[in-house]
């Protein structure tokens, strides 16, 4: 275990992550019940609650694209695996002499080393600086929606002064987060920017949270078992795992199932990237720039729509603003039709611990459409960044959840237009791989990949992700 001040010499060695308290000295002479002396906390980072809001109108950028270097390669090749990969004769038994009593030999940052907490590689730096650009708009995001909507917006909508005060400790915690991946990276860490959302009423801003926060989670999953720094990783690891409790939070204030899956899904970078970006307006001149790229846009035209009784009634264009995970529009929805404050059992979606439906958001062989854009539009921080694409044309759609990755034939209908039917997939028996909050992209090929190496498909990307709400 380390002390105190054990602790603060290991962080002394990279850029200060959680300053640790000082010692306290024993008073001479002690009361019946010694309380030390308060010891401040680490300072947060600088925080606006609320920055301004809306598209960004400035001047257009004299920087363009994302930061990169020279290339190596113009992909990463497939190889097959490490000739040592299945040596481990994996039979319960011990086979190396153990380094200390009860315990095995192995692992990864357990032979004693002090450990440092920073970024090792580019990778890291990039990786990490991704993460806290969506832990910033997260932050802004909570406080937003609580400053814009009245109390009875909320109460209308289902959500209680106990609902609100929930979501003003998530933002709280984002401040914490913020804090603790600006300490790793250091001076050069991103800073809050400012922000524009598709959102006109309480159950949008629900709506968005929950699909916001489920490529945020999703996107370290992707990288964070790839990281060099596995002291960053470890305490992304703690980080993480709280925001995927506000996503679950999210998804039971908008009245769906909390958790329909056995796994959550991990994304590239790039795809989390994507995703993020159109919802920056613009950053300060000198913001640290991100080196993954940005996809042109995937919208799903007939998107399942929570706020219906029955969501496969869904039209086209039922969510708000034109964007790969835009929040639904419970204003095209019939009242006959609206599940909130319903009274049927089944037909109910107003704010609940879980809400299971009689008719399912989606289902198997569902028929699918989408558009999407050609490459080379501005996007992100002050219209800085370019889409781009190294694919051929659409082929297919990669349906990307849990631990599946899934290809469908995708039919073109006219210029960036086409439909699929959802697959029937299941990652075990009974569990189907396509549900919750999951992903979707275009490829112009369908190459076999696993959970841990997903962001080899990005060359093959044509557009997306979108977000499809599978249930």
């Amino acid at each position: 275990m380390y002390t105190a001040s054990s602790f603060a010499a290991i962080l002394a060695l990279a850029p200060a992550i959680l300053a640790a308290p000082a010692p306290q000295a024993a008073p001479t002479s002690a009361p019946a019940i010694y309380v030390p002396a308060p010891v401040p906390a680490p300072s947060d980072v600088a925080v606006t609650n609320v920055t301004s809001h809306g598209p960004y109108t400035g001047p257009a950028p004299t920087t363009t694209g994302a930061l990169t270097t020279t290339f190596l390669a113009a992909s990463i090749p497939a190889l097959p695996p490490n000739p040592t990969a299945t040596t481990y004769p994996s039979d319960g038994m011990l086979h190396d002499p153990e380094p200390a009593p009860y315990t095995p030999a192995g692992g990864l940052g357990t032979n004693g080393t002090e450990p440092v907490y920073n970024a090792k590689s580019d990778f890291d730096f990039e990786s990490l600086a991704v993460a806290l650009y969506q832990e910033w708009i997260e932050l802004d995001l909570f406080h937003w929606g609580l400053a814009t909507f009245s109390v009875e917006d909320f109460e209308a909508a289902g959500l209680t002064a106990t609902d609100r005060s929930l979501i003003e400790f998530m933002a709280d915690q984002e401040v914490g987060h913020a804090t603790l991946l600006t300490n790793i990276l250091g001076a050069a860490a991103p800073v809050q920017c400012t922000y524009n959302y598709p959102v006109n009423s309480v159950r949008e801003f629900v709506d968005f949270n929950q699909k916001l926060t489920r490529f945020g989670e999703s996107g370290v999953y992707g990288f964070l078992n790839h990281l060099d720094s596995r002291e960053a990783g470890q305490l992304l690891l703690q980080s993480i795992s709280t925001e995927a409790r506000q996503q679950m939070i999210f998804r039971q204030f908008d009245g769906l199932f909390p958790m329909p899956v056995w796994f959550e899904v991990g994304i590239p970078q790039s795809w989390a990237w994507t995703l993020l970006a159109p919802y920056i307006s613009s950053c300060p001149a000198n913001q640290t720039r991100l080196a993954w790229q940005n996809f042109p846009a995937l919208y799903v035209e007939n998107n399942p729509n929570a706020a219906r009784i029955n969501a496969n009634r869904t039209g086209f264009g039922e969510t708000i603003g034109n964007s790969s995970s835009a929040p639904l529009n419970e204003t095209v929805v019939p009242l006959a039709d609206t599940c909130l404050n319903n009274t049927v059992v089944g037909e109910d979606c107003s704010p609940a611990i879980s809400q299971n439906r009689s008719e399912p958001l989606s289902f198997p062989g569902r028929q699918v459409f989408f558009s999407w854009e050609e490459p080379g539009k501005f996007v992100g921080p002050n219209n800085s960044y370019v889409t781009t694409t190294m694919a051929g044309a659409p082929v297919y759609v990669a349906w990307v959840s849990q631990l599946n990755l899934t290809y469908t034939d995708l039919t073109l209908t006219g210029p960036n237009a086409g439909y699929t039917f959802q697959p029937n997939s299941s990652t075990f028996a009974n569990d189907p791989a396509v549900n919750g909050t999951m992903f979707v992209a275009l490829t112009s090929a369908n190459v076999t990949l696993t959970p841990f190496n997903l962001s080899m498909i990005n060359p093959f990307v044509v557009a997306g992700p979108a977000l499809y709400q599978a249930g």
